[in-house]
């Protein structure tokens, strides 16, 4: 099966991802939903709560990966759920080059244990999410604290914030004495 593309492997849905050029198509799929939405965001007149109200409960948007209909707001929520995690493969490409790629399945739908998984069983993990703020919700603590009972060699945490706006390490953000690497992520 082709990589960059939704696999299903013991009845488990993800996306493989072995290169940067399969990142980059899934980021163009990405690009290619928020545009379809933002063709029909324009298109809309009338009352605004109304336009709301279609957003909010009518499948006028688009999947960001998968070809099929979805509300607008859960286009968004999906939207930036995919492409950290896709931030987040591109620097474990580039971090473990040799573990055979790597699963995504992020968001509350998940359909395997963590966000991101090394091909290779056990090397790598990551959980991943989007936030004003990485504190937000105690979103990070959450993820810090599910990481560090995992058993992977290499375990992370990457996060996209307007606060933090380019892809580095950020061990101020580390729980001291876990080996759980937070990085934040540029899309």
């Amino acid at each position: 099966m082709p990589a960059a593309s939704a696999i299903s492997a013991s009845n488990k849905l993800y996306l493989k991802v072995e290169t940067v050029a399969d990142i980059d198509r899934a980021m163009d799929k990405i690009r290619a939903a928020a545009r379809a939405a933002r063709d029909w965001l324009i298109t809309q007149s009338g009352d605004p709560l109304d336009l709301l109200r279609r957003m909010k409960f009518e499948a006028v948007g688009r999947h960001p990966i998968e070809n099929r209909e979805i509300n607008f707001i859960e286009q968004v929520n999906q939207t930036w759920t995919f492409a950290v995690a896709l931030g987040a493969a591109r620097q474990l490409l580039t971090l473990h080059p040799d573990v055979g790629g790597f699963r995504l399945a992020p968001g509350a739908h998940a359909s395997i244990a963590l966000d991101v998984m090394s091909e290779a069983e056990g090397q790598v993990g990551a959980e991943t999410f989007a936030a004003v703020s990485p504190r937000n919700n105690g979103k990070l603590a959450a993820d810090l604290a599910k990481m560090a009972q995992r058993r992977e060699v290499y375990r992370y945490v990457f996060f996209s914030s307007p606060k933090y706006p380019d892809t580095r390490r950020l061990p101020q953000l580390e729980l001291a004495g876990e080996d759980v690497h937070v990085w934040s992520v540029s899309i």
